[in-house]
């Protein structure tokens, strides 16, 4: 388990904001080891349940939880300018994933794969 409070926290304006991204890693099966990328990328990473974690910075925080067999869900709210930007970070991890951003009336606005 990776716990650090060393990355930025969640920019204000973003704080109160809906969940916005939604989406799925594929063939992870320890959110430790995903925590702990984020961590050593930078990011905060503090256990949120008994195998899950919240990871933040400025513009995006998440919540990634495994569920039975190989994948995790992940949950949050991310800057909608930013989700390439979290794509690109979880293409250098080497994670296969599926992201979904939803605007504010929870209508889809893109899907990244990856």
């Amino acid at each position: 388990m990776d716990i650090s409070d060393e990355g930025r926290e969640l920019d204000a304006r973003w704080r109160d904001a809906d969940d916005n991204v939604h989406g799925v890693l594929h063939g992870c099966r320890d959110a430790s080891t995903v925590a702990a990328r984020f961590a050593a990328a930078g990011w905060s990473s503090r256990s949120s349940s008994w195998h899950g974690y919240a990871l933040e910075t400025a513009w995006c925080l998440l919540e990634i939880d495994p569920v039975e067999g190989p994948d995790i869900l992940l949950s949050g709210v991310v800057d909608p300018t930013r989700l390439d930007d979290l794509a690109r970070l979880l293409d250098f991890f080497g994670h296969r994933y599926e992201l979904e951003l939803r605007d504010e009336e929870n209508t889809l606005v893109r899907e990244l794969t990856g």
